[in-house]
């Protein structure tokens, strides 16, 4: 059993409305229980919201507010349901601010990819738990 980004189950919860469906992710589902998280809801923040990017370690929506709470709210309830299905691995997102795992944005909202971590992702592998992006599938 692992965590994955619902976004990538064909679950609408992306910024824009839309998903990401991966067909590597879904094809994982018929053979292992993925239970599907989206931090960023879970944190609060409504579906669709302003595009968000992280930029001096705060999350900042492309209209200037900072959310930085709700995406650090949305990874202590993922880090919960993680700890309290005994997950050790999750499937996450590729360049979100929250699943980006080793690639996101670089704050500029320019499209440009940097090395770093989401938020829900650090908070998940401080504490031990394996996170790889569709990516690597």
């Amino acid at each position: 059993m692992k965590l994955c980004s619902a976004c990538l189950l064909g679950v609408n919860c992306r910024y824009d409305g839309k998903n990401k469906a991966n067909e590597k992710v879904l094809e994982l589902s018929k053979k292992e229980k993925l239970i599907p998280v989206c931090p960023e809801q879970l944190g609060g923040l409504p579906t669709p919201r302003t595009k968000s990017e992280i930029l001096d370690g705060k999350v900042i929506t492309e209209k200037g507010e900072d959310v930085t709470e709700k995406f650090q709210k949305g990874a202590e309830e993922t880090l919960k349901i993680a700890k309290e299905n005994n997950i050790t691995e999750a499937i996450l997102k590729q360049e979100s601010p929250s699943c980006g795992c080793g690639k996101i944005h670089d704050g500029t909202f320019s499209g440009k990819v940097i090395e770093d971590w989401g938020i829900t992702v650090d908070s998940l592998r401080k504490n031990g738990i394996k996170v790889i992006s569709e990516e690597e599938i």
